[in-house]
């Protein structure tokens, strides 16, 4: 999973205790380095593990004017050089970061590296952390790091397709804000993005898809079963690899004769599903297991046992399970061998 990065720079963000918000920018990209390398190699591979991820576009402001895209542009016609453009970048985070009464600080970093056949600019704030270490003599000192592995802050924008499909919406990609605080309070904001492709959206419509087919197709059980599987791995496997879900690709390899049954059934029946879709991990496990959470129970089940271990009857708003899981039988038996 390499990348060639080809301008990368970072400027400093902090908030005053008065409430300020002041920046350090640097006045040249960072110099190509194994370091540096590395430290995009390891956000692109934690950006891509991250689930759930928002999907968006460029939207005019109020003015109809876009700072953000427009010195992008201007990056990328090469009427602007990446200093000026990340300066510009910085700037306009502050005067967002300004219009809340919270206090974020750390790293704007914003790399332009190309993967596979690829171009992306890579945005985040990254936040520092205070650390302990050891040097070559055994002596201790302190100094900080970037907490990578807490991303939160982060977006990417798939150049090579907002040049290609300026009106798509879903060229920026972007992790979805921590409980509590919506990322676009302020990030998406300030690079004047709104949400536009709703991946959850389109991993259910797969769903419903795959399910209405096999009924159409008058599969038995275990057929249902077999293929629900097939769908479900070659979907993980896209997930894992970091690539999308290609609806013609997976209909012909969850075929046992490789046609296009599933695919033409889409596209025939109106699903209003993308050629390729990002896939939603926690959509996806329901092909394999059913799972809900209320008042105070929590009951999780694989398909598979649905009928036999599992005997659900709505009518009467029963689910009798046959066969306590071990671990939760000798919780039981302990609590209610002290209550006797």
């Amino acid at each position: 999973m390499s990348v060639s990065i080809r301008h990368i720079i970072l400027h400093q963000i902090n908030t005053t205790a008065e409430g300020d918000v002041t920046f350090s920018a640097r006045d040249q990209v960072l110099s190509p380095s194994h370091d540096v390398e590395l430290l995009v190699s390891e956000l692109h591979r934690i950006y891509n593990s991250k689930q759930g991820k928002g999907y968006g576009f460029f939207a005019d402001d109020v003015d109809g004017e876009q700072l953000f895209a427009r010195s992008l542009t201007d990056y990328l016609d090469q009427d602007n050089d990446f200093v000026a453009f990340s300066q510009q970048a910085i700037k306009l985070l502050q005067g967002e970061l300004m219009k809340y009464n919270f206090a974020e600080q750390g790293y704007l970093m914003l790399a332009n590296y190309t993967h596979v056949a690829n171009n992306f600019l890579f945005v985040a704030l990254i936040s520092p952390k205070d650390s302990i270490a050891v040097d070559d003599t055994l002596e201790v000192s302190s100094n900080q790091h970037l907490e990578l592995n807490n991303l939160q802050l982060a977006a990417r924008i798939d150049l090579t397709m907002w040049q290609a499909e300026p009106d798509s919406q879903r060229y920026i990609s972007f992790i979805r804000g921590r409980a509590g605080r919506k990322v676009s309070d302020f990030f998406l904001d300030f690079m004047g993005c709104r949400e536009g492709f709703n991946a959850k959206e389109q991993n259910k419509n797969l769903m419903n898809a795959v399910e209405d087919y096999c009924a159409a197709a008058e599969f038995d059980r275990s057929e249902k079963e077999e293929y629900r599987e097939k769908v479900f791995d070659y979907c993980k496997d896209q997930i894992d690899s970091g690539e999308e879900i290609a609806i013609k690709d997976l209909s012909s390899r969850v075929s046992n004769d490789g046609e296009q049954g599933l695919y033409q059934f889409v596209n025939q029946q109106g699903y209003e599903l993308e050629e390729e879709i990002p896939g939603d991990r926690t959509t996806l496990r329901q092909l394999k297991k059913f799972s809900g959470t209320g008042g105070g129970v929590s009951v999780g089940f694989e398909q598979k046992h649905m009928g036999e271990r599992v005997l659900v009857d709505l009518d009467n708003d029963k689910i009798t399970i046959v066969g306590i899981p071990p671990n939760l039988r000798d919780q039981l038996t302990r609590r209610l061998t002290n209550e006797d």
